[in-house]
């Protein structure tokens, strides 16, 4: 089975952020991701994780203002410097933690805006040659118009072809197993397809983005595909539990059988 790594911004919410580190270890986590760790200081991140032998698997750029609505400033021209200042702050919790990919996200714009889209992939490359100095990977993902209408990026083929097009070695795919399933369906073909490019993947059920094994998909069967294909990264499990987050871990508790 892959490597699964609890998701702190959605995952044992029951106890404070920095509590949840502990919660996530002792449920059996190696490895923890969340969206964003800019309440906090970088050294309180980084004890968290020393503390507790967490490897630090993902988190996001800074989003603009999260609590207005705003997701993400790379595919706004107006916004550029406000871009490259998010993108030297994630960099600076990256080397704290030791993270070694981050998620640039694109924000609320036109899919169609050639602005936008110039805009956002001249963003990317930026993010791409500050994070290379650092041994960094930076993913991009596609987020379904259910969850975040308007959002630039919302296909995965259209990901999938800036990733190649812009050809940087560290620029990859973030396969995120429910957006993908809402979005085009197809998760196995799709996983198949763009395994080459993926860096990182997440989980949650379809459609109630909760625990694995609780929605419309085969969840086992596509963890299996994953270990079929030679996956090596982490499993970000990006879903809201249920009810109480350990209740709720008997899919992990399988998995790791």
């Amino acid at each position: 089975m892959p490597r699964f790594a609890a998701n702190l911004s959605m995952m044992f919410t029951e106890v404070p952020f920095l509590d949840r580190f502990g919660a996530a270890a002792d449920a059996g986590f190696d490895a923890v991701e969340f969206l964003f760790p800019y309440d906090h200081k970088p050294d309180e991140i980084a004890a968290r994780l020393k503390q507790h032998k967490l490897e630090q698997a993902l988190f996001n750029c800074p989003p603009g203002n999260w609590e207005g609505g705003e997701r993400g400033l790379a595919a706004f021209p107006a916004r550029r410097a406000e871009f490259e200042a998010s993108i030297d702050t994630a960099l600076v919790y990256a080397k704290a933690t030791g993270v070694k990919r981050l998620h640039v996200m694109a924000g609320i714009a036109q899919a169609g805006d050639p602005a936008a889209k110039s805009a956002y992939e001249s963003a990317v490359l930026f993010a791409c040659d500050k994070a290379q100095a650092a041994s960094l990977d930076i993913v991009i993902e596609p987020i379904n118009p259910r969850d975040v209408p308007g959002y630039f990026l919302n296909n995965f083929d259209v990901a999938a072809e800036i990733v190649k097009r812009l050809n940087r070695p560290n620029l990859k795919l973030q396969f995120d197993i429910y957006h993908r399933q809402i979005i085009h369906g197809d998760v196995i073909r799709g996983l198949e397809a763009m395994m080459p490019i993926i860096g990182h993947i997440q989980t949650a059920s379809v459609p109630g983005r909760n625990e694995p094994g609780t929605g419309e998909l085969d969840d086992a069967r596509v963890f299996a595909t994953l270990d079929r294909l030679g996956y090596k990264g982490f499993v970000g499990c990006e879903y809201r539990p249920a009810g109480e987050t350990k209740a709720g871990l008997t899919w992990f508790t399988r998995a790791r059988a």
